[in-house]
């Protein structure tokens, strides 16, 4: 596996893999890499004859007082697990190869109508950070799928919005969440929670799931489900921003006609954010 840094390699090399017919599968990270991100490069590999992940951490999709600066840069052991997965290609940037020009005078990529609640609402500015460096990316490798874990849900349909939108000839393939025994997510995050936190961090999962059974077996008041998840969540010791049931796939508020939702949330455990989701069918 090569591990490139410029987009000029990294066009002549994805050249070559399309004059010999090659499909190209892709997989954007942040690095760090876990057994989540492993299972996109697994699936990547039904899906294309060549494999490109990218790492970067990309500066436009943090806030202030984000975790830019301390989130977890593993370049060696991210290549070794890549390798090991038979991954073809690492694209690895720095950030003068994504924003040449400077972050504060990047064009940027806004998708309205999915990027403003939730996860939009608690981080400002985040989702035309995600959109404009996905945008980028997609331009500079030209693959003909990308994989994205549902983990970031609201992520998943905002790059679906804006490869549609702005006509990327790119299939986007959704990844089922990946999670520890206990029912943790995964993700690079997790690295943050103290022994103590990451004991109690299962209850998140726990609750969404709790609210999905009650869905299932015919529970409809939506607010009085969001208010009891997020009063469960703060009980725990979280503290909740967000436990929301929206349609899963517009994100607007469950209706009569609404066949499956999503039960989403946001919640804080010590200093750690932690975000997971999980869907619903509603029977009639």
């Amino acid at each position: 596996m090569r591990t490139l840094e410029s987009v000029t390699a990294l066009r002549s090399r994805l050249q070559d893999w399309r004059q010999a017919g090659d499909r190209i599968a892709f997989v954007p990270t942040m690095g760090n890499l876990h057994a989540g991100h492993l299972a996109l490069v697994e699936q990547a590999k039904q899906h294309g004859r060549r494999v490109v992940a990218s790492i970067f951490v990309n500066p436009m999709q943090f806030g202030p007082g984000e975790d830019f600066e301390r989130y977890p840069r593993t370049l060696a052991q991210d290549q070794a697990r890549l390798k090991a997965a038979v991954a073809d290609l690492l694209f690895a940037p720095a950030v003068a190869q994504i924003y040449p020009a400077g972050l504060e005078r990047a064009s940027r990529v806004e998708v309205p109508g999915l990027s403003e609640a939730l996860e939009g609402e608690k981080r400002p500015g985040h989702f035309a950070g995600v959109a404009t460096v996905v945008a980028k990316l997609f331009n500079m490798v030209q693959p003909d799928v990308a994989l994205f874990g549902e983990k970031d849900y609201q992520q998943l349909l905002v790059i679906r919005r804006m490869a549609a939108d702005l006509c990327f000839p790119v299939e986007i393939i959704a990844v089922p969440t990946v999670r520890e025994a206990d029912g943790l997510a995964l993700s690079s995050r997790n690295g943050y929670l103290s022994r103590a936190e990451r004991a109690r961090a299962p209850v998140l999962y726990q609750t969404l799931r709790q609210s999905a059974d009650r869905l299932a077996r015919g529970a409809r008041d939506f607010a009085a489900l969001e208010e009891a998840g997020r009063e469960a969540l703060d009980a725990a010791g979280f503290a909740a921003e967000y436990f929301a049931i929206r349609a899963a796939d517009t994100l607007a508020p469950p209706t009569p006609q609404t066949a499956e939702v999503v039960i989403l949330a946001a919640a804080r455990l010590g200093t750690t954010r932690l975000i997971d989701n999980i869907r619903q069918v509603l029977v009639k």
